[in-house]
């Protein structure tokens, strides 16, 4: 019997290859456990064109991210706070960095992926490390200003 993995299997193979094995193991333990297909003609097609669509959607996805990157790294974002005697009142955190990159660039930021060492509580130009995701990291420059 024929099938198509459809997760990869320790013993016999990787995703996506197309294995010969015995009728009651492909039958009872790899189709039942949802590990395989068995490989008509028209699963095989199924399966690259999924697998070709996935890999167009992350090409895409890519793009997306690298086109985010270069807009992030070209602008200053700049976030207004109460001026204090020495700094600002409070401090700039994740969430603040992320709301300001929304509303300046219209680029959706998660909070956790900005990564902060501590809270910035001094006016200035501060570079910031933001993980858009793929291994893709972007140094955004935040502008705090005392108001």
């Amino acid at each position: 019997m024929k099938v198509l993995l459809i997760k990869d299997v320790k013993t016999l193979g990787k995703a996506g290859e197309i294995k010969e094995v015995k009728d009651g193991y492909g039958q009872n333990f790899l189709i039942n456990k949802g590990f395989a297909k068995l490989a008509t003609p028209e699963v095989v097609e199924n399966w690259k064109a999924e697998q070709a669509r996935k890999e167009a959607e992350l090409k895409a996805e890519l793009e997306r991210l690298e086109k985010e990157k270069k807009a992030l790294e070209a602008t200053t974002v700049r976030i207004e706070k109460q001026a204090a005697p020495v700094g600002i009142k409070g401090s700039v955190g994740n969430a603040d960095i992320a709301k300001a990159i929304k509303e300046q660039l219209n680029i959706e930021v998660d909070k956790k992926s900005i990564n902060l060492k501590k809270a910035l509580k001094s006016i200035g130009i501060h570079d910031i490390d933001i993980k858009l995701g793929h291994g893709i990291h972007a140094t955004a420059k935040v502008e705090v200003v005392g108001v």
